[in-house]
């Protein structure tokens, strides 16, 4: 598999995103439904914003060990939250875990009006090896 960042800006860079990624050669394509914080009984977190972020990157990184990918195959993201003003001061947390794992992925977020039962945020993914 060939990958190459497209980034006619560099301002993206400071917010852990790329602009364009396109992929050649591609063995497989894996697409993640929306992680959340649901605990492993079906349980929706009612927990603050901060906790539900952590908790949703967890599920993800297991759906994505899972099914035998490593978060670095992950090249599209979409982040779908119920208020961007609450997400953005723990944004940090995000912006380590992508650093942790070497991602490079184009980036949707958008503020939606509710998500399922108490949910805050929810992590949809792409990846290709």
């Amino acid at each position: 598999m060939e990958k190459r960042i497209i980034n006619p800006w560099k301002w993206q860079d400071q917010r852990s995103y790329v602009q364009a990624v396109e992929v050649k050669n591609v063995e497989s394509t894996l697409y993640i439904s929306g992680q959340t914080a649901i605990n492993a009984d079906g349980l929706s977190s009612a927990e603050d914003m901060k906790s539900q972020l952590l908790d949703a990157l967890r599920n993800l990184e297991q759906v994505v060990t899972q099914a035998g990918y490593r978060c670095g195959d992950i090249v599209r993201l979409n982040i779908y939250t119920t208020s961007t003003a609450e997400l953005w001061p723990h944004f940090p947390v995000f912006q380590d875990w992508i650093a942790k794992h070497g991602i490079k992925q184009a980036l949707t977020l958008l503020e939606v009006k509710s998500l399922f039962e108490t949910l805050k945020v929810e992590l949809e993914a792409t990846l290709v090896k």
